[in-house]
């Protein structure tokens, strides 16, 4: 149980309200704050996330939205901030329980999805919209398809995927395990869950998150996930235990939980973590030349991911990855935050 203390109102919080438009990416929820986000400047969305994460007025906005009694543990959500520049329509801060996170896909296809709906970025109705966007890892682009202006689904091109390490072994409480790290977006350690005895399953998801987090802080200690290029994007970001179920003859079919942050566990099949593993089935040569990846979440949900090019990044050979999958509208909120609370920065209840 982690609850959160009693704190004096603070700027950006009591006596403003906050509105968002709310989403789910194929299970995983996703919290658009379209007003109320706290004014955050910066030259680039990667020198804005360095300054929320030191702001207490954007920690308190991302507080309320994301702890109870608005939100829940596993919340996920964006501020929409400016793009680096014009080649790109919208630039966005990714959010979570326990901070800013460097990439989201699953964030990523949804927010593509709104701009289109909301008429943010003009599109054709019945036809491909691509939708650029500056995230902290880069910049990514979506191609929103609709049929009558009905999204039909979202590709998703991420930032290149690149393996940093292979079968490395750290301690948890279950003994050394060894497992393979790469970077989709952000940096995952990557095991079967066999090798820890489990299996990606519902009624698992109690053992599979204490593991999981055990694993992320472990590879994170030893200093194993050290972005080649920008210590801005260094830290192991979460830990990913699939089962493999064999190829067909579109490719691998795996399914996977991901266990991010703090032990928050993601309902998708993990948009930046799919491109992770995208990365080590390439160096393996399980996907590429028309072979894609069916990647399954814990609850059944499905991305499906493909190489669209060969690249490298500081030497090492990298691959661009295009993940698709579909985002839907669950709601809008309009949160307030009572100025006599006593619970101003909420409280997480596991």
């Amino acid at each position: 149980m982690s609850v959160g203390s009693r704190s004096a109102a603070g700027p950006g919080t009591a006596g403003r309200d906050v509105e968002t438009v709310d989403y789910h990416t194929a299970g995983e929820p996703f919290r658009i704050v379209i007003l109320g986000a706290p004014d955050l400047p910066g030259v680039s969305v990667a020198d804005r996330r360095r300054l929320a994460i030191e702001s207490d007025a954007a920690q308190r906005v991302r507080r309320l939205l994301c702890h109870e009694p608005r939100g829940h543990a596993d919340m996920y959500g964006c501020f929409l901030v400016p793009p680096d520049d014009e080649g790109a329509q919208l630039g966005t801060l990714f959010w979570h329980r326990d901070g800013f996170s460097t990439a989201c896909g699953h964030g990523t296809i949804a927010l593509a999805t709104w701009a289109v709906q909301s008429g943010m970025v003009d599109g054709d109705p019945d036809g491909a919209t691509e939708v650029r966007i500056d995230v902290p890892s880069g910049r990514v682009t979506a191609v929103v398809a609709r049929v009558e202006g009905v999204v039909r689904d979202v590709v998703f091109r991420n930032v290149p995927a690149f393996v940093l390490h292979r079968g490395v072994t750290v301690a948890t409480s279950l003994g050394e395990v060894t497992v393979d790290v790469s970077f989709g977006g952000a940096i995952y350690a990557s095991l079967p869950a066999s090798r820890v005895d489990l299996a990606v399953e519902p009624d698992l998801i109690g053992p599979l998150t204490a593991i999981g987090r055990e694993i992320k802080w472990a590879v994170q200690n030893a200093g194993l996930a050290e972005h080649p290029e920008d210590p801005l994007l260094s830290g192991c970001y979460g830990t990913i235990l699939f089962d493999d179920l064999g190829d067909s003859e579109r490719g691998p079919h795996q399914r996977n939980v991901t266990v991010f942050a703090d032990g928050e566990v993601d309902r998708s099949p993990c948009g930046s973590g799919t491109s992770a593993r995208m990365a080590l089935l390439a160096a393996d040569g399980r996907v590429g030349d028309g072979r894609v990846l069916s990647h399954d979440s814990i609850i059944g949900t499905r991305f499906v991911a493909a190489v669209a090019a060969d690249v490298t990044v500081a030497g090492r050979p990298a691959v661009i990855t295009e993940v698709t999958g579909s985002a839907f509208r669950t709601g809008g909120h309009r949160f307030v935050l009572d100025s006599e609370d006593p619970l101003q920065d909420g409280f997480l209840l596991r």
